[in-house]
């Protein structure tokens, strides 16, 4: 294994371990909204510095390697996809930032029924689902189980749907509680857009091993020329 590699090998490494963090990340935001647990969301909150941190350390390794091995074909790609595949994961870790900090700053929980009713606990558990395949396709360099998650984002996107559906419908019934519920709108589009930050992803560990890009809006495959 020659120098390149082995750095190649290491920042893949790196990101695994990046996508660990923020999948425990996020699995600690989703159960402190579902009950209410501040201490869960303070935990959260105190992570967000090794998130931050986790994410200038591979970017700065990725610049290393295109200033110091100029690669070509393939670890091109790699590089490209894992630089930004970084930078989707900061985002989902700041999503799991703003679930918590809204827990915290929440003085009085949910109703329960209203919690389940919105399946936000359904939701999360595809979105961590999403996380652990994600993390398996990026490893194994496996393309067809990163393409199995794009319908997992439609179940995500079918759910968010649904749940704006409801909020709309409460805060004709209950008025008063408007901001809350508002904010639990933002929220759950929050769980719904970690999905499509996963879906990037997917496309990324595609775009490398199969030198294919999938447009944005379409399902076709199209070979870089």
């Amino acid at each position: 294994m020659n120098h390149l590699h082995s750095e190649i090998k290491k920042l893949k490494q790196e990101l695994i371990e990046m996508a660990d963090l923020i999948r425990n990340q996020l699995e600690k935001s989703f159960k402190s909204l579902i009950k209410h647990d501040k201490n869960l969301a303070r935990e959260v909150l105190f992570n967000e510095k090794r998130v931050n941190a986790f994410e200038l350390k591979i970017d700065k390794d990725c610049e290393n390697i295109f200033a110091l091995y100029t690669p070509v074909a393939n670890d091109l790609r790699f590089v490209f996809a894992t630089l930004k595949s970084n930078s989707n994961l900061e985002r989902m870790g700041d999503n799991a930032e703003g679930i918590a900090q809204f827990v915290v700053e929440l003085e009085n929980e949910f109703e329960k029924e209203l919690i389940e009713e919105l399946q936000i606990k359904e939701m999360g558990n595809i979105c961590l689902d999403m996380m652990g395949s994600i993390i398996s396709a990026y490893q194994n360099d496996d393309t067809d189980s990163a393409r199995q998650l794009f319908e997992k984002d439609k179940e995500l996107n079918e759910l968010n749907k649904l749940a704006s559906e409801i909020i709309a419908k409460h805060i004709i019934s209950t008025p008063q509680n408007i901001h809350n519920l508002l904010r639990l709108l933002i929220l759950i589009r929050k769980i719904e857009r970690t999905g499509d930050l996963v879906k990037s992803m997917a496309e990324e560990i595609i775009f490398y091993v199969e030198a294919k890009v999938i447009r944005h809006g379409k399902n076709t495959l199209n070979d870089l020329s």
